[in-house]
C-alpha cells in the first residue's frame, strides 16, 4: 500500500506538468496573436500613409505632380494610385449626382445646375489626368500589370460611359467651355499656333541655310553642278525637318514612335522600291564622281545630247534636233560615258584625197594656207597636216588643226568648204573612186586560164585591176583602155 501511494504522487505530478505545460503554451499562442493583430493595426496606418503626403491633393499643379513621382517606389504609386482612383470615382459620383438633379429640376434652376455641372465635369477631369499620370509612372516603375491594367480600364469605361449620356445641350455646353478654356482649346489653338509660325520661321531659317549652303559650295571648285544642286536640297530639307522635331518635342509631342514607324517601313520602301534605290545609288555616284554636269554633250546609253537636268534617279539630255529624253541613272552609270566637251579645246580629223597626177607639194601648201587662214583654229597646239595613206583612188590627206570646244562644228563646216574652194581654184582634183578591170582573152578565142595570166601593171589615177577568167567568147577587150593611159571607167 505504501508503494502504491508513492506511484500516485508520482503520477499526480507528472499530470501537473503537462498541465503547465499547456497552459504555458496556450498563453504563448494567444500572445502572439494579439502582437499579430497590433502589428496588423500599425501596419493600416502605414500602408494608408506610403506615399508623401500632399500627392493625393486634387488642386495639385500637374508638373508638380509628375516631379514629385520621380523618387516614388512600385509600392507608394501603388498606393497614390489608389488614391486618386477613390477620387475619381467621388468626384464622377458629385457629375452623376448633378445630371441626375439638372435633368429632374426645374427649367429656373437649370442654368445653375448646368453650370455647376460644367464645374464638376471640369474638376472630375482634371482628377482624371491626374490618375493617369500616376497609373503611367507606375507601370514605368514595374508596378503590376494586372492592377496597372484595372485602372486604366476603369478610367477609359468612366469616360466613355459619361460621354454616352451626354444630351446634346450638354454636350454644346461642354464643347463651348472646353474651347475657352486654358487647359483644352486655348492651349491646341496655341499650339497649333506655335506649329505654323514655327513652320514660317523654319522655312526662313531654312533659306538662310540654302543659300550659305550654295555660297559655300560655289566656292569650291572640286564640286560640280550635280552635287552642288543636291547638296543644298538636301540641307534645305534636313533644316526644316530638324526643326519641326525639335519643336514638336517642346510642346511635349512624343515623337520617338515616329523613329520607330520609319525604321519599321524603311524594309518595306527597299524591298518595294529596289529599281528606285538603284538609280538613287547610282544617282549619287554621277554626282560624286562627276563625269559630266549639266550643259555638257554627252553619249551615254547609246544616245547623245546635252545634259539639261540631273536628279537622284535619272538624267534628262536634249538631242540636237531637240528630242527631250530622260534616262534612268542606272543605265547612265552602267554604261560607258563619252563627254564630248569636258575639255575645253578639241582636235577636228579631216581627210582630203587628191589625184594621183596632182602635186603633194602644192597640195600641201594650200592646206597649211587654208588652216592658217581660219580665225577659229588655235596655234597652240598646232595643226598637224600629213599624207596619210595611198588609196586605191586618191593620195589622203590628214588635216588635224584644234579649236575650242564651243567652235568644233564652226570651223569643221567652214574648213570642208574652205579646202573645196582652194582646190579648185588651184587646180587639184578630188577623184571620184574608180575601178579598172582588164581583160584577157588567149588566141584561140577562150579564156585564159587565171593561173597563167600574169597581173597588168596599169596607169592613171589610182585604179584596181581585175582579172576576168570566164568572159563571152571572141571578145576581145577592145573598148578597154590600154595599159598605161591612165584611163578607166568611172564608177560615181
Amino acid at each position: 500500500m505504501k508503494s502504491l501511494g508513492l506511484m500516485e504522487v508520482t503520477a499526480l505530478r507528472a499530470s501537473l506538468g503537462v498541465v503547465v505545460m499547456l497552459f504555458t503554451l496556450a498563453t504563448a499562442m494567444v500572445w502572439a496573436q494579439d502582437a499579430t493583430a497590433d502589428a496588423s493595426m500599425a501596419a493600416a496606418p502605414d500602408k494608408a500613409a506610403a506615399y508623401p503626403a500632399g500627392l493625393d491633393d486634387p488642386f495639385i499643379e500637374p508638373n508638380e505632380l509628375e516631379l514629385r513621382l520621380v523618387p516614388l517606389t512600385a509600392d507608394e504609386l501603388a498606393a497614390l494610385a489608389a488614391a486618386w482612383q477613390e477620387q475619381a470615382r467621388a468626384a464622377t459620383q458629385a457629375v452623376v449626382d448633378k445630371s441626375l438633379a439638372l435633368r429632374a429640376g426645374d427649367e429656373a434652376e437649370e442654368d445653375a445646375l448646368r453650370a455647376e455641372r460644367l464645374e464638376l465635369v471640369e474638376e472630375r477631369d482634371r482628377i482624371f489626368e491626374m490618375a493617369a499620370t500616376v497609373v503611367a509612372s507606375l507601370e514605368a516603375k514595374g508596378g503590376d500589370p494586372a492592377e496597372v491594367e484595372a485602372m486604366r480600364g476603369y478610367l477609359a469605361a468612366v469616360i466613355a460611359a459619361g460621354r454616352s449620356q451626354l444630351t446634346l445641350q450638354e454636350f454644346t455646353d461642354g464643347l463651348l467651355d472646353w474651347l475657352v478654356s486654358p487647359e483644352g482649346g486655348v492651349a491646341v489653338a496655341f499650339r497649333i499656333a506655335v506649329i505654323v509660325g514655327a513652320f514660317f520661321a523654319l522655312l526662313i531659317v531654312a533659306k538662310i541655310v540654302r543659300a550659305w549652303v550654295r555660297r559655300a559650295v560655289d566656292r569650291t571648285p572640286q564640286i560640280s553642278n550635280l552635287l552642288s544642286g543636291f547638296l543644298v536640297m538636301v540641307v534645305y530639307w534636313l533644316t526644316i525637318a530638324f526643326g519641326l522635331m525639335i519643336v514638336l518635342a517642346a510642346l511635349g509631342v512624343n515623337i520617338t514612335p515616329l523613329f520607330a514607324l520609319v525604321g519599321g517601313a524603311s524594309f518595306i520602301i527597299a524591298f518595294a522600291m529596289q529599281e528606285t534605290l538603284s538609280n538613287l545609288a547610282a544617282g549619287l555616284m554621277i554626282m560624286i564622281n562627276r563625269p559630266f554636269d549639266e550643259g555638257d554633250y554627252v553619249l551615254v546609253a547609246g544616245l547623245g545630247g546635252t545634259v539639261k537636268h540631273v536628279s537622284v534617279v535619272s538624267t534628262t539630255i536634249t538631242t540636237p534636233d531637240n528630242q527631250v529624253i530622260v534616262i534612268p541613272n542606272s543605265k547612265v552609270w552602267g554604261d560607258v560615258i563619252t563627254n564630248v566637251t569636258a575639255s575645253e579645246t578639241r582636235r577636228i580629223d579631216l581627210v582630203f584625197g587628191i589625184s594621183y597626177g596632182d602635186s603633194i607639194e602644192q597640195a600641201q601648201q594650200v592646206l597649211e594656207e587654208v588652216v592658217a587662214s581660219h580665225p577659229l583654229v588655235l596655234d597652240d597646239p598646232a595643226p598637224n597636216i600629213r599624207v596619210s595613206e595611198l588609196g586605191d583612188s586618191s593620195v589622203n590627206f590628214i588635216v588635224r588643226p584644234w579649236t575650242k570646244t564651243s567652235d568644233y562644228w564652226s570651223t569643221y563646216w567652214d574648213l570642208q568648204r574652205a579646202v573645196k574652194e582652194a582646190f579648185d581654184a588651184n587646180g587639184i582634183s578630188i577623184p571620184f573612186p574608180q575601178t579598172d578591170m582588164h581583160l584577157h582573152v588567149a588566141d584561140d578565142g577562150k579564156a585564159a586560164d587565171p593561173a597563167t595570166v600574169p597581173p597588168a601593171l596599169t596607169g592613171g589615177d589610182a585604179t584596181h585591176e581585175r582579172t576576168v577568167a570566164s568572159y563571152a567568147s571572141g571578145d576581145d577587150g577592145a573598148d578597154e583602155p590600154e595599159d598605161g593611159d591612165g584611163g578607166g571607167s568611172e564608177r560615181g
